[in-house]
């Protein structure tokens, strides 16, 4: 919730803002849950879809067992879950992803696709074949199955890719003080981030994977730069990135062999 060292651009006549914490070793932190998809746009570049499925922080409501000069005893306060473990995670997946993908999914034609959600390799995360999950992805006719991301290969999760750089950028510019404080500078960020940002970050995703495909599934690479705002401006910006044939016999034959 806090830093050590912040900076603040200030009007002459504005009065700097206090922040305080309880010591340099207890920061204040709440775990976030995104759910992100690429943005959809139509033939005049306006979203139809902007991608952003949600963002669910671990948290729960006590009521204070005390009264202060900031609340009474009894007042409802916000509390991080400090240890997520597999069955938060599974709850938070069913209770809050699944009907928000249900509610904000694009249906084209009245049909939906098979939806993939891809978690990294984290403890809490649940296994695929989770039966609780799959019986609860099934309902309202959506085909809604989860996967892992590629063991250490950072750059295959658009979360950590650039999304989580992004929104941190945005929520930096607010100053908490509180969890609840806290908790509405993420959700501001989360919503003022645009469609054209997060589909850049799944642009990037794309060139990252061709990049493996040249090491040969090595990570020994710099994050390949297009000029996507450049090409965007033009109106160039490509839809997919391209992978030449020839790679991928070469990494067909590479796993072969």
């Amino acid at each position: 919730m806090t830093k050590e060292c912040e900076k603040y651009y200030l009007h002459p006549q504005e009065e700097e803002p206090l922040r305080t914490c309880k010591s340099k070793k207890f920061i204040v932190k709440v775990m976030f849950l995104a759910a992100v998809a690429r943005p959809r746009f139509d033939c005049s570049g306006n979203p139809t879809f902007d991608g952003k499925i949600g963002i669910f922080p671990f948290v729960f409501k006590e009521p204070a067992k005390r009264s202060s000069k900031n609340r009474m005893a009894g007042t409802l306060e916000t509390k991080p879950i400090l240890s997520v473990t597999k069955e938060v995670y599974r709850r938070c997946l069913i209770e809050q992803v699944l009907p928000a993908i249900h509610a904000k999914w694009p249906r084209d034609g009245g049909s939906v696709t098979e939806i993939l959600i891809q978690q990294d390799n984290a403890k809490p995360h649940i296994n695929p074949t989770d039966p609780v999950f799959i019986e609860a992805a099934s309902r309202d006719g959506f085909d809604i199955h989860l996967s892992f991301q590629p063991p250490n290969s950072p750059d295959m999760n658009v979360l950590d890719l650039g999304y989580f750089r992004a929104i941190q950028s945005l929520q930096h510019q607010e100053a908490p003080l509180s969890i609840d404080e806290l908790i509405l500078a993420v959700e501001k960020s989360f919503d003022q981030l645009s469609s054209e940002s997060l589909n850049n970050v799944f642009l990037t995703l794309q060139s990252c994977m061709v990049e493996v495909m040249k090491n040969l599934g090595g990570n020994n690479y710099k994050v390949p730069h297009i000029g996507k705002h450049h090409l965007m401006k033009e109106s160039c910006l490509p839809l997919q990135i391209e992978c030449e044939k020839e790679l991928v016999n070469q990494v067909l034959s590479h796993m072969q062999a």
